[in-house]
């Protein structure tokens, strides 16, 4: 079988028997870097699609279900995708076998859709042993790696521990002092048409538009064919929207694709970043919270 171990770091490899504690060596690891440490005991690979992709049939070797349209949600909150409590989160975490030593990787069925949100949940929570598989299961597929079904047996319980990170999910009340503060910038990730108000919401019952002070960086501009771009790259996208602002907040439809918004900026090198959890499913709403709509001009926050 013919892999692709483009920009493998150096470390114990598949089958090697090797037993030294694993780590990521970033917030991003290629395909080549997961298929040489797959049989590593620290590893844990976590399938974070949601949507019609949620469950499907075939998975990367090992991988088991982050379920964000179930269990690694909020359930009692009206919105989705809302980040569960500390003690909710790491019992799921406990029973997806994730210990404080794991070193976990996040991927989706999109390519970097969903998987950053599994990333940046577990960041939220204070562990920081995780990355994003580049590419995702497309470049997985694409690299003529392998493919099962999941497992039958649950994995040995965890022991991982939630120690919550404040201000990295932010709320409404925390968007608004943004938005008129100097030294914030709030970025939306949805589409251009969307965030201009020039089509209805997905979501009924929403009004359309953006926050006024909110720039737009749909998440796409972030990728080439389903990979991030280089970190230069990624730099001079957030430096041409928000200058010199480094306290940066991420809002999209559901808080899920702003969470590709704070991977990019991670890679471009920016550190005070917050995801807002409600995002355009709560500001949306028929509220006093005020929506702007109209072509958005082009430029820099100063």
């Amino acid at each position: 079988m013919t892999t692709n171990t483009d920009n493998v770091a150096s470390g114990p490899g598949r089958g090697s028997g090797a037993t030294s504690p694993l780590s990521v060596p970033g917030p991003l690891v290629t395909v080549g870097w997961l298929a040489e440490r797959l049989d590593h005991p620290d590893l844990v690979v976590l399938d974070a699609s949601v949507g019609a992709d949620r469950g499907a049939e075939l998975r990367i070797p090992g991988a088991r279900l982050f379920d964000l349209d179930g269990a690694l949600s909020d359930r009692s909150s009206p919105l989705p995708h809302t980040m569960p409590g500390a003690e909710h989160f790491a019992r799921e975490m406990r029973a997806l076998g994730v210990n404080d030593s794991s070193a976990v990787v996040a991927y989706d069925r999109v390519g970097i859709y969903s998987s950053a949100r599994a990333w940046w949940m577990l960041r939220a929570m204070g562990f920081d042993r995780v990355a994003v598989l580049d590419g995702g299961l497309p470049a997985w597929v694409a690299a003529g790696l392998p493919r099962l079904p999941p497992g039958v047996a649950a994995p040995p319980p965890g022991d991982f521990v939630a120690r919550p990170r404040e201000g990295l999910i932010v709320d409404s009340g925390v968007v608004q002092a943004a938005l008129s503060d100097g030294a914030s910038a709030v970025l939306d990730a949805r589409s251009r048409e969307r965030f201009a108000g020039q089509v209805e919401e997905p979501r009924p019952g929403l009004r359309s538009g953006h926050m006024p002070g909110a720039v737009n960086l749909p998440f796409g501009d972030l990728q080439t064919d389903g990979r991030m771009r280089p970190a230069g790259e990624l730099l001079a996208l957030f430096f041409d929207l928000v200058g010199r602002r480094e306290r940066l907040i991420f809002s999209c439809g559901s808080g899920v694709t702003a969470c590709n918004l704070a991977l990019g900026a991670e890679l471009a090198g920016y550190r005070d970043l917050a995801v807002y959890d409600g995002s355009w499913s709560e500001w949306g709403l028929p509220s006093e919270l005020p929506v702007a709509a109209g072509p958005v001009p082009a430029g820099p926050v100063v």
